[in-house]
């Protein structure tokens, strides 16, 4: 994968400013750039041309989204950004929902040789997920992120392990997320 785009989905919002995942999404592209790797970035609420993204996901071998996760979904802007570019990318990212091609339900996706990350912020801490008993009843943090993940199979891409950070506006450890996060990216794009 030599092609990565970048998609920052933060949206501030109240005490959330969005700098951790500004500062995530340009590591990313520091780290990647220095691995030789070219990249491209959006930021979905700094105002976008629809084509030019449709452009972009064409273009990416790979498309990391970094985005805080907000009463337990992606914020407004970064699902307005997602509609709004696949919903018009129907002839370019997917032929159709399958069934027309002759498929299943889902498989009509044209992006089949790319792959997608999440790298997502969570306020929640990490011993609330997988734990019986705990808020999110035995459920880790990528299965509460299923419908971002089936938007993104409908247009073909296979996943690449997410990252995700817990507890991240009470115990702020930014310094070793960084260093995470650079390893992360290490090992999954070497």
């Amino acid at each position: 994968m030599e092609k990565i785009l970048l998609i920052n989905g933060s949206h501030p919002m109240g005490r959330a400013k969005g700098e951790l995942n500004n500062t995530l999404t340009q590591t990313a592209d520091q780290t990647l750039r220095n691995m030789g790797r070219q990249t491209q970035t959006t930021i979905a609420t700094a105002g976008y041309t629809v084509e030019e993204e449709i452009n972009k996901f064409l273009w990416a071998d790979a498309v990391i989204y970094n985005f805080p996760v907000y009463w337990m979904g992606i914020p407004g802007q970064f699902k307005k950004y997602i509609d709004e570019v696949f919903i018009q990318s129907h002839g370019k990212l997917y032929a159709g929902d399958g069934r027309d091609l002759g498929k299943s339900y889902g498989q009509g996706g044209l992006m089949q040789d790319r792959k997608y990350m999440f790298v997502a912020t969570w306020n929640a801490p990490a011993d609330a997920f997988n734990t019986p008993g705990q808020f999110f009843e035995d459920r880790d943090a990528d299965g509460l992120l299923y419908p971002l993940h089936k938007a993104q199979r409908f247009l073909g891409m296979a996943p690449l392990p997410s990252f995700h950070l817990f507890d991240v506006m009470r115990k702020p450890r930014v310094e070793e997320y960084l260093s995470e996060y650079r390893a992360h990216l290490e090992k999954t794009f070497s």
